[in-house]
């Protein structure tokens, strides 16, 4: 569906442009969650609104979805593996959060051109 699009090329292309922010300490709150916390946390809230969103999606489809994103999930722990335990930032919490919602975008479009 997208792991096999440019699209997720680039996404991890962009991530790994934005490693630096994970290779820095920053403003940690005192109840921070870990790095690996708040991407499970963040991107299992997109796949929700993924599949609330998209209400023509058949069961098959959904799981389609969630063995993708558990392989997005994957990747990202690959990547950030020295960090994963250490607790987020405040700036890995914003680029997080942007990144989950761009791995939306990507099933977003590609449920577009499912239904189309």
């Amino acid at each position: 569906m997208v792991l096999d699009r440019q699209g997720y090329d680039d996404l991890i292309m962009y991530l790994t442009q934005n490693l630096s922010l994970f290779e820095k300490s920053g403003e940690v709150a005192p109840d921070a969650p870990t790095v690996m916390e708040l991407i499970e946390d963040v991107i299992a809230e997109h796949v929700m609104l993924i599949c609330q969103q998209h209400t023509e999606l058949d069961t098959e489809q959904r799981s389609q979805i969630v063995r993708e994103v558990d392989g997005i999930v994957y990747d990202l722990q690959e990547v950030l593996s020295s960090v994963t335990n250490q607790p987020v930032t405040k700036e890995q919490r914003e680029f997080i959060d942007e990144f989950a919602g761009l791995i939306k975008n990507l099933f977003d479009n590609a449920v577009a051109r499912v239904s189309a």
